[in-house]
């Protein structure tokens, strides 16, 4: 690792082969966490390149416990984190909408590393127990419409590096990986990005891909529709700046999306718009997100379908219902 740090250090770039390779001995606990910790901060310091980023994923696919879902014809909602917004659990409770419009979903996740709660955080605190076994995930698929990839379960060099993730409590080139390694291969992606950089490169990544997928960065740092700005949504079509507004609703508030100072207050915020007690700012987020990753499966229907339908799976109950199924 010593070499490697040094060729680093002096602005020399990984080949798609060395990034493999590294991730690959960084799951087999070669290096120590200082070395491993020097590593992760390289990207934090520099862009990381598509041959990187290639190479870090193929690394992990290759390593990755993998699950055949594909009889579900499964959509991920999943963003990058990282963000430093601290808003409440979008991605997770768009996750449940969708699964409540009927709509599979097989949602990749993982513990917080720089906000007070991830996706696995929420889950846990709810009761739910992760697992990597397919016949399980595969009833909780048929009965909720929704079953949890926690990421550690799959991904031996993201256990591997959780403790020093956690001390750094930073982004680091993982968040850019998490949403490119579901290890059931979903037909469908609904990803966030905590940069336009790196929706870019998962956009060039991507295309050439079999699979449907969106790429949303809201241009003021959300790894989501914030609704707080303009975002730029990234597909096979290309790349669109869309504003609120030309969707026909209101600017939020960064306030009126925080998440809360701990996982009890994110939990508690959870459980009011799952309960169809949100605010209007909250629900139109969770909403505008759903509305569009029922856009990235059919692209043939409408926003305005799409939100409506994602409306009533929240108002009516089913989203809720499918976070109770899913728990039980």
């Amino acid at each position: 690792m010593k070499a490697i740090l040094n060729a680093l250090y002096q602005h020399q770039k990984l080949t798609r082969a060395q990034a493999k390779e590294i991730l690959i001995n960084i799951a087999n606990e070669q290096y120590n966490d200082a070395h491993l910790a020097s590593f992760m901060t390289v990207f934090m310091m520099r862009p990381i390149t598509v041959d990187e980023l290639s190479g870090f994923r193929d690394a992990l696919n290759q390593l990755a416990i993998h699950v055949d879902l594909s009889d579900f014809d499964t959509l991920d909602v999943v963003g990058t984190g990282g963000d430093g917004k601290d808003t409440f659990n979008i991605s997770t409770l768009t996750s449940f909408i969708l699964a409540g419009t009927g709509q599979k979903v097989a949602k990749h996740g993982n513990y917080s590393v720089s906000s007070q709660s991830g996706s696995s955080d929420m889950l846990a605190h709810f009761g739910y127990e992760f697992t990597n076994d397919e016949s399980s995930l595969k009833r909780q698929l048929e009965r909720a419409n929704i079953c949890f990839l926690h990421a550690p379960k799959f991904h031996p060099a993201m256990k591997a590096v959780g403790p020093t993730r956690k001390a750094l409590a930073l982004k680091t080139f993982f968040n850019m990986l998490g949403p490119l390694v579901n290890p059931c291969n979903p037909s469908y992606k609904f990803l966030g990005t905590y940069n336009l950089e790196v929706a870019r490169l998962y956009h060039y990544i991507l295309q050439e891909e079999p699979g449907r997928y969106s790429i949303v960065h809201a241009l003021d740092g959300y790894d989501e529709i914030s609704l707080t700005s303009s975002f730029k949504l990234f597909s096979k079509k290309g790349e669109q700046a869309i504003a609120p507004e030309d969707l026909g609703l209101q600017r939020v508030a960064q306030s009126a999306i925080f998440g809360g100072n701990s996982v009890a207050e994110a939990a508690s915020i959870f459980e009011t718009i799952l309960e169809g007690k949100g605010t209007d700012a909250q629900n139109s987020v969770v909403l505008t997100n759903a509305a569009f990753a029922l856009l990235t499966v059919d692209p043939n229907s409408s926003f305005e379908e799409g939100y409506q339908i994602a409306k009533e799976s929240l108002m009516n109950g089913k989203a809720k219902e499918s976070l109770m199924k899913l728990v039980n």
